[in-house]
């Protein structure tokens, strides 16, 4: 009793993982009516049916996969989708040319015919979600470590075969609690994606690095597109005879406006998140892999603007490889910062005092800590390593191609081998190095592989690096404490590899021999680095994951049964989820007060003419002096809001979510977190946490009166 006691009292002293107000990214196909119940006392209007159904027409045939990695929406009946500006700058960078640089300058269609396909494009429409938990516990019954991984896979290719069979659709199976549940998503992707609008750069990511995680914000962060079908409504390649998808579901889009305390609710494709994390996770995520992730991508990020800002082409080529690597390099800075601020690593040692104190003398859980302490301690010497070698060596563009040519070599050292096994990875080698090339640019590339090599030295322990090659490289080229050193050495890289050289590249391609490949310097630089590591520390790394990977699905299963009443969401991992809030100011820090919308005019204050970050169009300043607002003024502030924040429940994955009144009208795009709360994929922080979203009439504004295309704005269903 005494001992049952004392275990109640540290539950109730700590921060146990359960959800909080606003907290918390739900599953709608399992939505429980206790959250239901809450959603709908915050002012939630709909049914249960009209958030997810497979029957009948719900929210949830309007959202969209959106590409490899963002949600959109459907917002016409012609299928419209409305996504993040961030969403769509991969397909907008393709599309432009420095003759048409719709990047810079921005893009409407006037009609249909003017729309731009996009090779690279995907959406996927959920079709429905089945519980498959009960099939794979029988397939993976008493398993662990890599045999359960294995039959996991196999279990899961059966599950989605057998679903998907004569269907067309796609399948993918997810676990759920780490393991505890697990669900089959089925999908049906269409391909045929078209560009249909985009704001200049300057609006679509205006504020650039500066205003990134950060708030108050005025980005524009919108872009637009459709989805084609074919005649029959079903998917089908690109083709002028194809037209626009008749959706299940559009939303309507609302130019009421928001105020604060509104109901707010984010339906999209969360990536990932890591709410069970432990201490010994976060220990290692602060101390060592989020500072090396950062520094390393502080290098290449200097290396690559130096070049963007001499060259506009340049600028384009390098694009969407720069805000990709920027976007995450400040936001692991944030998430040290508000970790540590936040001492998170305290709460989650106090949440394991209280499991230990509850598991003893239970032998399924009672050795769970102490393991994942052993774990971490073995591993821990080595996590450098890996991330110098992912995001240092292999940060180079032209190392992380030569690495991939390491199939090649497989195939032609390979005894045995089938005869065409070589033909096949030359012609994959081929088709890889020219979208290598067409993203190529030399002068930042050398510098990166310099600095990173130099890094690599200085940084990792000398019984970790390659054997020989530092000596190599500082008997051919100087002292390894020089740092001309390594420029002269990457320049002879540059100068002498056949990777960059097209007629020794078609030379070697005519006649390929291993001995050839090998002995390039930089497939010898990339492949020696690669091999280390494979070869001494990713059995360690292997072995390290599966052990965790056991453990957290062990430590999950014994919080769910030590609160079984906690009304849990699995971390995020790309599925469909729902959050919901409200509309909300915050202060950040004493004597400070975020007000909870942003207008035009603190965009015009922010405006620097031709400034990297916060230049504007021409016609902006003038169309805001004459106050041409149209429809979209917000009668409160007489100015038009550009972005709002709510307390949702977000993360990466989640750009381009539609943020959803309690009516199911669209109020505007999510597309940022805030820097007070980036420890937000570790831990949600229910006083600070903020989504930062483009306002709905904003973008309706930058359509109609500065991009002149009052065309796409007839085809919406305005709520007025």
């Amino acid at each position: 009793m005494r001992k049952n006691l004392m275990v109640l009292l540290l539950l109730l002293c700590v921060n146990i993982k359960w959800a909080k107000a606003d907290e918390g990214m739900w599953l709608p196909y399992l939505l429980g009516q206790q959250t239901y119940n809450d959603m709908v006392k915050r002012g939630l209007k709909l049914t249960k049916d009209q958030l997810y159904s497979i029957n009948k027409a719900s929210l949830k045939d309007a959202i969209v996969i959106f590409g490899g990695g963002c949600t959109g929406e459907i917002v016409s009946n012609e299928g419209l989708i409305f996504t993040n500006h961030h969403c769509g700058y991969g397909a907008i960078a393709a599309a432009s040319t420095v003759a048409h640089n719709y990047l810079k300058n921005g893009f409407y269609a006037k009609n249909k015919q003017e729309e731009i396909p996009s090779s690279q494009l995907s959406v996927q429409f959920l079709v429905r979600v089945d519980d498959v938990t009960k099939q794979m516990e029988e397939t993976l019954k008493d398993l662990s470590g890599a045999e359960r991984v294995q039959k996991e896979q196999q279990a899961y290719s059966d599950i989605i075969s057998k679903a998907t069979a004569n269907t067309g659709y796609e399948g993918r199976v997810v676990p759920m609690f780490k393991g505890n549940q697990y669900l089959l998503f089925v999908y049906e992707r269409y391909k045929d994606i078209r560009l249909v609008g985009t704001p200049p750069e300057s609006v679509g990511k205006f504020g650039g690095d500066t205003d990134n995680w950060e708030w108050p914000r005025h980005t524009g962060d919108f872009s637009i597109f459709r989805v084609y079908a074919g005649k029959d409504g079903k998917p089908a390649p690109y083709s002028a005879e194809n037209v626009p998808l008749k959706p299940k579901h559009f939303l309507p889009v609302s130019i009421k406006g928001v105020k604060e305390n509104d109901y707010a609710m984010i339906f999209g494709y969360p990536g990932g998140t890591n709410r069970y994390e432990t201490s010994y996770g976060i220990k290692l995520k602060t101390a060592i892999e989020n500072p090396s992730l950062v520094n390393l991508r502080d290098v290449r990020l200097k290396a690559m603007m130096e070049q963007m800002i001499k060259d506009p082409a340049v600028k384009l080529q390098l694009a969407s490889s720069y805000a990709s690597i920027a976007n995450y390099w400040k936001f692991f800075d944030g998430e040290t910062k508000q970790l540590k601020l936040h001492h998170v690593l305290e709460d989650k040692q106090q949440q394991e005092a209280a499991f230990a104190k509850w598991a003893q003398g239970k032998p399924e859980f009672s050795n769970i800590l102490s393991e994942y302490e052993a774990a971490y301690k073995a591993w821990t010497p080595y996590t450098k390593h890996r991330v110098y070698l992912t995001e240092g060596i292999l940060g180079s563009p032209l190392a992380a191609y030569a690495g991939t040519l390491m199939a090649v070599e497989k195939a032609l050292v390979t005894p045995g081998a089938a005869k065409n096994a070589a033909a096949q990875a030359i012609e994959a080698a081929e088709k890889a190095r020219t979208a290598f090339l067409e993203g190529e640019n030399k002068p930042s590339d050398q510098k990166i592989l310099a600095a990173t090599c130099r890094m690599f030295y200085t940084d990792i322990p000398k019984d970790q690096q390659p054997v020989g090659f530092y000596d190599a490289l500082k008997n051919k080229f100087g002292s390894l404490d020089d740092e001309n050193t390594y420029r002269l050495w990457a320049a002879s890289l540059m100068t002498n590899t056949l990777l960059l050289d097209d007629a020794k590249w078609k030379a070697f391609v005519a006649n390929p021999d291993a001995v050839t490949l090998q002995n390039d310097p930089v497939f010898a630089y990339a492949s020696t680095f690669i091999k280390n590591y494979t070869g001494k520390y990713l059995p360690l790394y292997t072995q390290f994951n599966l052990k965790v990977n056991d453990l957290g699905r062990e430590y999950l299963k014994g919080n769910m049964q030590m609160q079984p009443n906690a009304n849990r969401y699995p971390d995020a991992n790309f599925t469909m989820r729902v959050s919901y809030g409200q509309v909300k100011p915050y202060s950040p820090r004493d004597a400070v007060f975020y007000d909870y919308v942003t207008t035009m005019k603190g965009v015009l204050e922010k405006y620097v003419p031709g400034d990297y970050e916060f230049d504007l169009p021409e016609n902006y300043a003038d169309l805001y002096k004459k106050k041409d607002f149209g429809q979209y003024k917000d009668a409160k502030r007489n100015d038009v809001v550009v972005g709002f924040i709510t307390t949702n429940d977000i993360t990466g994955g989640n750009s381009g979510s539609p943020v959803i009144n309690a009516n199911g009208e669209l109020i505007g795009l999510a597309f940022d977190g805030n820097y007070e709360a980036l420890s937000h994929k570790i831990q949600f922080d229910s006083e600070y946490n903020r989504t930062i979203c483009v306002d709905v009439r904003y973008v309706l504004w930058c359509i109609e009166k500065l991009g002149g295309a009052k065309n796409i704005v007839n085809e919406l269903k305005l709520i007025k």
